[in-house]
């Protein structure tokens, strides 16, 4: 059998290990090992390939940005400067009819600056938003749409943990890609507050009820704003000026982070144990799968996939628009049973050649492909952002169907902005002047 049927087959055994319940990681890497023996017909040489490409995916420098990020997101996190964040931004739109809605629109849009994890955005501002939202007299399936649709700019506006893990799987720049996502993550924010505010006029009954009468946005002093502010403009400052490497940005904001909250006496040393191992869980979890899929993709370009699949798309006469207006699309389906990262380390070792050869832009490729994965955490029946929210609001009553509706409008306001970002790569590369 030649190599390249060997890596079709690969294919569809991957396929077959992820939705048979495999760990995604374990059916890369245990498929490529199969692979690479048909291939070779070696044994040994098969198990020193795999052996190989699982020590040279994360012995790197660049690796670090990874539990850096991680740990200041859950700094942050556990400080309680995202309830700060809502609190601040509620009271400035007290008497807007939905302004509590896009003061979580807003407060995401901040709070996801200085995380990068949409996971910790939607448990975060489950807990804070939506009991003020619905004390407000907002519809509880709209206040726990917003907090789910919202959510997902935690992985998109920079820092990103799936754009750092596109970094990685492409060897394409961080402080790119960070870059590129302002625009998108800006955008996909006013369309939500546009929304929001659109809907309070059209459907006021959804909004009816008194407003702005003795919640915690009554409470906290507007100065509280200014560590959260000083932050993101610190790491992404940086970054964008060029004085930190991401890496580097990451070590300074996970010590800022930590710092802020030992100093405000949010976190004690329980708390900073706590955060210690949540980052070290996450952080090997992503480094798991990033072995997994640097193994797959040594595999596939051993096998000849790639090209032969690259070949093929240029042939067809697909071009740059067709090609992303279908990968979108196939990557959006396969959020509805896949996790985010899952999705990525499975599609992007296939796609991005191609992407290479169309001529496509990497930062532009990364943002439609984050922006795509991202819908996935929305959409039925595996939309991690709506299981979060459902999970953290469970007591109240709360069901999953009511969270998937109230989340289904933010879903197509996102397939709109993608649609755009896609027309008009100027969306994403516009700010690095391309």
């Amino acid at each position: 059998m030649d190599p390249l049927t060997i890596g079709y087959l690969s294919l569809a055994g991957i396929g077959i290990a992820i939705y048979g319940g495999i760990h995604v990681a374990i059916a890369l890497a245990g498929v490529s090992l199969l692979g690479v023996w048909a291939i070779t017909g070696k044994i040994k040489l098969a198990l020193n390939f795999v052996a190989l490409a699982a020590t040279d995916s994360i012995a790197e420098y660049t690796f670090g940005v990874v539990p850096l990020f991680v740990l200041m997101g859950l700094a942050v996190s556990e400080s309680g400067l995202g309830r700060d964040t809502f609190a601040i931004i509620a009271r400035g739109m007290r008497g807007w009819r939905g302004g509590l809605g896009v003061a979580t629109v807003l407060s995401n849009a901040v709070f996801a600056a200085i995380t990068g994890i949409s996971i910790a955005s939607a448990a975060v501002f489950s807990k804070v938003a939506v009991p003020e939202m619905v004390r407000a007299g907002t519809a509880r399936s709209i206040a726990v749409g917003v907090v789910a649709g919202s959510s997902v700019l935690g992985m998109l506006i920079p820092p990103s943990l799936l754009l750092i893990l596109f970094a990685i799987l492409t060897d394409s720049s961080v402080g790119d890609l960070f870059v590129a996502g302002v625009g998108p993550g800006l955008l996909l924010a006013l369309a939500y507050g546009v929304y929001l505010t659109v809907l309070g006029r059209v459907r006021p009954d959804l909004f009816d009820g008194p407003r702005g009468t003795g919640g915690a946005e009554d409470r906290t002093p507007g100065y509280l704003m200014l560590p959260v502010l000083g932050l993101a403009g610190l790491v992404l400052g940086g970054i964008y000026t060029g004085f930190f490497t991401p890496t580097e940005a990451g070590a300074v904001g996970a010590a800022a982070a930590l710092i802020l909250a030992f100093g405000m006496r949010r976190i004690g040393g329980r708390e900073a144990w706590r955060i210690t191992v949540q980052t070290g869980h996450i952080t090997a979890a992503v480094c798991f799968l990033i072995v997994g899929a640097s193994i797959y993709g040594r595999m596939l370009g051993f096998s000849g996939v790639p090209g032969a699949i690259t070949q093929w798309a240029v042939a067809s006469g697909i071009g740059p628009l067709g090609f992303l207006f279908a990968f979108a699309l196939i990557v959006a389906l396969m959020g509805t049973v896949l996790d985010s990262s899952s999705i990525m380390l499975v599609t992007v070792p296939l796609a991005f050649p191609i992407s290479q050869e169309l001529g496509i832009d990497v930062a532009h490729f990364g943002l439609v492909t984050v922006i795509a994965v991202e819908i996935g955490l929305l959409t039925p029946p595996l939309g991690l952002s709506v299981f979060v929210v459902q999970a953290t609001l469970r007591d109240q009553g709360v069901t999953l169907g009511e969270v998937f509706k109230g989340a289904a409008p933010f879903a197509l306001i996102m397939a709109a902005v993608l649609t755009a970002v896609i027309l008009f790569p100027v969306i994403a590369i516009g700010l690095l002047g391309r």
